[in-house]
């Protein structure tokens, strides 16, 4: 009939698995491969960037001048800290495994004398310090190392993520229920709810472009249910909101929710828009920044930012007509950079731009 065994020998146990995690942790670690994997993860990154780019160009993204020379800069950049890191992974990754081989003997005279409790004990407090000592060596030449190339490393992250960011944007924009303007470029996207009060939120995505803010539902609608479950749902896409910038009066940010960590805005418009406010909750984004991201764009800085050019000949804004052709009235809309056409919103008659 088996015993249970005795304090002492359970705490061994305890100890032997815990020193025996540990050195295999080693096993790894010493090889510094963490640190390697790291270097090729990011070479990886900065290879894929220039593909990555040349995507989003011939996806349409118009902005962000300065990607092509900061990718450019990153990859000349690159393999002299590469060789650098590597050199000192070729150099201290066999010493620490050189170091790590007496700690694994020590291990396995621990195992052979596990049933001698109190020599066993002695070994596994033998085995300790070198154990904690090489612990100490392999993170410090983890931490050296990165420290070559980690400034390098963040700069290139946010590069990669503002890349995946960009591709979000064109994508949605693809995706969307309306279509650019000649020379009108997206310049922002983020998912949010129009709170209208109660009455039928719609969740979608709002856009901001060089020369309009608009807003889509894009959500799942149930159609059928079953004790209050739903049972079949289709999706409603459609454009609920397009305003040009030049009709926003102005834009506030507010922090709601518990301890104030929903982001919301509320953007005013000028009499001539097809409504005179907007409350919207965004999902994932900052909200001081799209108050920022609306006034530039009403400012028009966003032409600063650039990569393709806006062909003038799209931009009729200054020699458009004042007044309706047919009827006379005056039209109240201002007239946006690739905007071809006014529809009269007394008569309802169209007037075609930029024709002789």
């Amino acid at each position: 009939m088996a015993t249970d065994p005795t304090p002492a020998a359970a705490e061994l146990s305890t100890k032997i698995n815990d020193l025996d995690r540990r050195i295999r942790d080693l096993q790894s670690e010493a090889r510094l491969a963490t640190v390697a994997d790291e270097l090729e993860n990011l070479d990886t990154a900065l290879n894929q960037m220039t593909p990555r780019l040349k995507e989003i160009r011939e996806l349409g993204y118009v902005f962000g001048h300065d990607l092509e020379d900061k990718i450019t800069a990153v990859r000349r950049q690159w393999p002299t800290l590469r060789s650098g890191a590597k050199a000192q992974i070729a150099k201290q990754g066999p010493e620490l495994q050189g170091a790590l081989k007496p700690l694994e003997v020590k291990l396995a005279n621990v195992k052979r004398r596990q049933a001698q409790v109190a020599d066993a004990t002695r070994l596994v407090a033998d085995a300790l310090p070198g154990v904690e000592n090489l612990e100490a060596r392999v993170t410090a030449a983890q931490q050296a190392i990165r420290g070559s190339f980690d400034a390098f490393k963040r700069e290139a992250d946010l590069l990669s993520s503002r890349l995946t960011d960009v591709k979000r944007i064109v994508e949605w924009t693809r995706d969307g229920k309306f279509t650019p303007l000649a020379g009108e470029g997206v310049y922002a996207a983020v998912a949010a709810k129009w709170d209208r009060d109660g009455k039928d939120d719609p969740k979608g995505r709002l856009f901001l472009t060089d020369q309009r803010v608009l807003f889509e539902r894009r959500e799942e609608i149930a159609t059928k249910k079953f004790l209050f479950v739903a049972t079949e749902k289709e999706l409603v896409h459609e454009l609920l909101l397009e305003v040009p910038v030049r009709e926003v009066d102005g834009v506030v940010a507010s922090d709601k929710g518990l301890l104030g960590h929903e982001d919301h805005i509320d953007i005013a418009f000028t009499h001539e828009a097809p409504v005179r406010a907007a409350h919207f909750h965004l999902d994932g984004q900052d909200n001081k920044l799209w108050v920022t991201l609306i006034e530039r764009a009403k400012a028009g800085e966003f032409d600063k930012e650039r990569a393709v050019k806006v062909d003038p000949a799209v931009d009729h804004s200054a020699t458009a007509p004042t007044k309706c052709p047919s009827c006379g009235a005056n039209f109240t809309r201002p007239v946006m950079r690739g905007q071809t056409e006014i529809r009269c919103e007394f008569c309802g008659s169209v007037t075609r731009l930029g024709q002789a």
